[in-house]
């Protein structure tokens, strides 16, 4: 989705052409999350007055990549000095991803009050009421001249602004945003910048991700600065069974600065931590409702507005800075061309990341640590429910079978936005698993809520430290995959598999029946990365095949059983990079409608291993053979029985069948990369995709 960033650099001197480049640079960083244009706003001034009570902004906007920007911002070097320094500045920047109106200047971010730009704006987000807000505003005189909701925001600004103007002394910035966006509804990451407040950035969040770095030469004043909770007195707090507190907030303030009497500081407002790393590892996640605000002595203010109709968990009191863990090399590319071939040949590391400290493969134990202490409620539960969407859905999918073997509790794999759509009950004796990489999934946070306004235990299975799910969820499971940058997830998916093959374990084992089951699975874990460096040395055959695939106009990929998901999953990736049709089909339903399809134009993958469901498979393979299919089939190494059915084959080492599925999906990974690069496709990037969901 669309990627915010902005940078405030309080008595730290800097260029204009250094903050136009923090700005840029912050915007390539978030490139992987999709977008069609992008844009800056700056002060416009070519003499720096300290005292100045407004300043003049400049808009650079340029539809196209970041590339394009930084051509239009050389163009503006003939009007602006990028030599003048300055020693407090705030600039903002965002990459947009075309919701309302199509990707040019005027539509693309940030949006204006007026023609003068007394106030911008980015945004990400969607407002759902913004029509009526733009009738009340053309009602008042105001013009638009974008197509998008985000102008609705700004100019309702300007409004209680002019409002406010004989009585500005006691209305501040953060004053005039919290009247803003109390009329708003949807989700949303904002940040704010105006000419009448210079030096001062106010951001707020909704539903949307926003995370704020903090850097400075001195020790910070705290790690944690306390929240002040005012409580509406008609509303006592309600404990739920579980002992959490609920309550109607109406708002908390806390500060942070800089200790002693140093006062220079920097701050970076990011939708992602990837886009700050390279500057500070100290960051602030912010929580829905709250509004940040850094005036002009260099403070921030973190104030929280919350309805007296929200009925959610208390936040907790106080804001935490929290040291990041992550590498700058991280969300590098190093020597691959493109983030996801880089991230394809992480998961022998990945995958290993994710059982390091779990397994224990020489007492044959698994612990994760995240759940420990509510495995007896999970215990006891009446039935395990597992909501996605896309690829994490698919990993769902393909540990359902093995869940249900090892917990003999019913289990439930839904797509978070149908589950929202049935309404589906749940009761409080429920499990719920919530699965996102980023832990912003907009779909599946709004399942969440669903299921925890119903009393639902929460388990939270992401990729990001800080995420809305992390902090929503009671418990859950960090998978350990680091940084995805590529939009097409692939060591994410791996790593989610794993941790819940680990869950299945753990529900397992003090049962003696399942001791044998139990043993196998935790060796198969111990070979799975040496397995998956086999696979990975198979790239230039599986090369040769995307070589005869890359011109044709669909796939098909065919399994059942533990290999059913490694079929949605690589069709899903064929999809998703190469544009072609693609379509995963359950082998037992061949007869059912698919088979009128095959033919010997027609490409088909099947997946074919050695396990309980193998004598289906060979079935519904020599069906197609019998149509004049030509099959390319993955079968395990030295299946001499497959291979002579199969028109091309691609050999994985065998594993224990709940296990294969990791195995079988790394050639559909690689061969939706080398089809991809053979159309002259973006694989990091494909067209009309976002990295993160963050809207319905």
């Amino acid at each position: 989705m669309c990627g915010i960033f902005a940078y405030l650099n309080y008595l730290t001197p800097r260029t204009r052409e250094e903050i136009i480049r923090i700005l840029v640079n912050g915007l390539k960083r978030l490139e992987y999350r999709g977008y069609d244009s992008a844009g800056i706003a700056i002060d416009g001034c070519n003499e720096v007055n300290l005292s100045a009570l407004e300043v003049a902004l400049v808009l650079l906007k340029r539809k196209g990549k970041v590339a394009a920007l930084e051509e239009e911002i050389e163009v503006a070097k003939k009007d602006l000095d990028f030599n003048v320094e300055f020693p407090t500045h705030v600039g903002i920047a965002h990459t947009r991803w075309a919701t309302h109106g199509e990707p040019n200047w005027v539509n693309t971010h940030p949006q204006r009050s007026d023609s003068t730009g007394e106030f911008v704006v980015i945004h990400n987000g969607i407002i759902t009421n913004y029509k009526d807000l733009k009738a009340f505003l053309m009602e008042h005189s105001y013009q638009f001249e974008s197509e998008t909701d985000t102008e609705t925001i700004v100019k309702l600004m300007k409004h209680f602004y002019d409002f406010h103007k004989k009585d500005l002394h006691s209305v501040t910035f953060r004053e005039l945003v919290e009247k803003t966006i109390q009329q708003l509804e949807g989700a949303f990451a904002l940040a704010f910048k105006s000419s009448h407040f210079p030096g001062e950035i106010v951001v707020a969040r909704r539903g949307s991700p926003l995370v704020i770095g903090v850097k400075s030469p001195t020790k910070l004043a705290t790690d944690r600065f306390p929240v002040l909770f005012s409580k509406d007195k008609t509303s006592p707090d309600q404990p739920d069974h579980r002992g959490n507190t609920f309550s109607s907030i109406v708002d908390d303030l806390s500060t942070l600065a800089p200790a002693g009497e140093e006062k220079e500081v920097e701050y970076f407002f990011a939708s992602d931590a990837s886009a700050i790393i390279e500057h500070t590892n100290q960051v602030i996640y912010l929580e829905d409702n709250d509004i940040a605000a850094v005036s002009r002595n260099g403070k921030l203010t973190i104030h929280r507005v919350r309805t007296l109709t929200d009925i959610e968990p208390l936040s907790p009191m106080s804001r935490e800075i929290i040291t990041l863990k992550m590498q700058i090399q991280q969300i590098m590319k190093g020597n691959f061309p493109s983030f996801m071939q880089k991230e394809i040949y992480e998961q022998p590391e990945s995958v290993t990341n994710t059982m390091r400290g779990r397994v224990n493969f020489e007492e044959n134990r698994v612990l994760l640590g995240g759940i420990k202490e509510h495995m007896a409620e999970i215990r006891r539960c009446r039935r395990l429910l597992f909501i996605g969407c896309g690829t994490s859905y698919h990993s769902a999918v393909a540990t359902r079978q093995l869940l249900e073997e090892m917990t003999e509790l019913p289990v439930m794999v839904d797509l978070a936005s149908d589950f929202l759509d049935r309404s589906t009950p749940v009761f409080r004796d429920d499990v719920c698993f919530f699965i996102s990489q980023s832990g912003e999934t907009a779909d599946t946070l709004m399942a969440l809520r669903y299921c925890k306004q119903r009393g639902a235990l929460i388990v939270g299975i992401t990729n990001t430290v800080g995420s809305s799910i992390c902090r929503e969820s009671h418990c859950g499971v960090h998978i350990n995959a680091g940084p995805e940058i590529g939009v097409a997830s692939t060591k994410a998916y791996t790593s989610q598999f794993i941790s819940l093959v680990m869950f299945g374990l753990i529900m397992s084992e003090d049962r003696l029946s399942m001791r044998e089951r139990y043993s196998s699975i935790i060796s198969g874990l111990k070979k799975l990365p040496e397995q998956i460096k086999e696979v990975l040395a198979m790239d230039g055959q599986i090369h040769k095949l995307a070589e005869e695939l890359y011109q044709q106009r669909s796939l098909l990929v065919m399994g059942r059983g533990f290999n059913y998901a490694t079929c949605l999953e690589g069709a899903l990736k064929i999809k998703e990079l190469t544009y072609m049709h693609s379509e995963g089909i359950m082998a037992g339903e061949l007869k059912h409608g698919p088979l009128a399809l095959v033919d010997s134009a027609m490409p088909l993958i099947m997946i074919v291993t050695r396990d309980p469901v193998y004598g289906k498979c060979m079935n519904a393979l020599q069906q197609v053979n019998a149509r004049n299919g030509q099959p390319i089939v993955i079968c395990n190494k030295g299946d001499e029985e497959t291979k002579k059915h199969a028109y091309k084959v691609i050999e994985v080492p065998e594993q224990v069948d709940c296990l294969q599925g990791i195995l079988t999906i790394i050639p559909m990974q690689l061969l939706s990369l080398h089809i991809a690069e053979l159309r002259k496709c973006d694989v990091d990037c494909p067209r009309n995709l976002a990295k993160s969901v963050t809207v319905e």
